[in-house]
């Protein structure tokens, strides 16, 4: 994907589609579909048309929670992103600056032994970074472990300066999520899913097109510098392992809903493609040059030049096919990010080959 494509600041969503005006729903955003390097544009009400019976479609089930919280170094003011619970009941977290427009920006990490006084008396203290090689996120302890009750009393979703206004969490949750018996979720939404309404989904259904759920809890994005995703945890249950393996055999395709979706099947299936009921953490980063094992297709969002998870595009429908379709979205003036609009990739078939086993693009 060329980084020379720069995205208008004017194409970034900046409500939701619901809000935009009077009569629109979730399901009134736009629809991206390539298929190699043909696109078409179509409306994402008309996704029913672009899929098949027998094809599965692979959504991720984790609900957002409300994973910023006001707090204080001293007598500044910083604002936490609470990421990704650990094993050993640590957090993940990333501090920011406010912004004085209701936002945030990047700040430093750190250091070790940082004290920050969240709302309740509750203390969180910064221990080591996640990652060696970047201070953004650290590893912090807080003194209530009941940090999901916190983020009920006092948490609201994380919300990016593209954005115009404070949401309620109801916004940032997709029609499939779940709520998780230890109050676990993600940092921020699995976007891809956030068109889905009932009743598209009950006419997928109605033409044979089924859903496998999954879960990977997304921590926080990496707004400014785009570094590549860190491990998360995900699971993919038994019953979702055997309807991707069984629809994989038959003539259906896998489309996972999201790269979240394919973060979590790749990660659980093995070299010959064959996936299994796995839980825990994924480090997995899907590259052109690791390439796809699972799926087939991809419904995503409009991810910027620079994002990481272009890879993973590229590594499903190659770098030209990719780069394409972005053009298309940027002449056609799509709208960016959660609260935009969406891009279908499917495979490439030749019409008089008939149908295309998995990941021949």
């Amino acid at each position: 994907m060329t980084t020379a494509l720069r995205v208008p600041e004017e194409l970034s969503a900046r409500v939701p589609v619901e809000q935009r005006g009077p009569g629109l729903e979730r399901d009134s955003v736009r629809l991206l579909v390539s298929r190699g390097t043909e696109v078409s544009h179509h409306e994402f009400v008309e996704l029913p048309g672009q899929l098949r019976a027998g094809d599965l479609l692979v959504v991720n089930v984790s609900p957002t929670l409300a994973a910023a919280v006001d707090g204080r170094i001293g007598h500044a003011r910083v604002v936490v992103h609470f990421s990704t619970r650990g094993d050993d009941g640590r957090w993940a977290v990333e501090l920011r600056d406010p912004d004085g427009r209701g936002t945030t920006r990047a700040r430093a990490g750190g250091p070790a032994g940082t004290e920050v006084h969240l709302p309740g008396d509750v203390r969180l203290v910064l221990e080591e970074p996640l990652v060696p090689h970047s201070l953004r996120l650290w590893w912090g302890r807080v003194s209530d472990p009941d940090v999901p009750r916190l983020l009920r009393r006092h948490g609201r979703p994380i919300r990016y300066s593209y954005t115009e206004r404070d949401q309620p969490l109801s916004v940032y949750q997709t029609v499939f999520a779940l709520a998780s018996a230890d109050g676990s979720g993600s940092a921020e939404m699995p976007s891809a899913a956030r068109p889905f309404t009932p009743r598209l989904v009950a006419e997928l259904v109605s033409r044979g097109v089924q859903f496998a759920p999954i879960t990977l809890h997304t921590g926080v994005a990496s707004a400014e510098s785009h570094e590549p995703p860190y491990p998360e945890r995900y699971e993919v249950p038994p019953a979702s392992a055997r309807l991707i393996n069984a629809v994989k055999a038959g003539d259906g395709r896998i489309v996972a809903v999201g790269t979240t979706a394919v973060r979590a099947v790749e990660s659980a299936a093995d070299a010959d493609g064959v996936v299994r009921a796995q839980e825990g953490w994924t480090d997995l980063v899907v590259t052109p040059e690791r390439g796809v094992r699972v799926v087939d297709g991809l419904l995503t969002g409009l991810h910027e030049p620079e994002a990481s998870h272009l890879l993973m595009l590229e590594a499903i429908a190659g770098g030209a096919a990719v780069d394409r379709s972005y053009e298309e979205a940027l002449s056609g003036l799509y709208l960016w990010h959660e609260f935009g609009d969406v891009h279908l990739i499917l495979p490439d078939e030749d019409p008089h080959s008939g149908h295309c086993s998995s990941n021949c693009w």
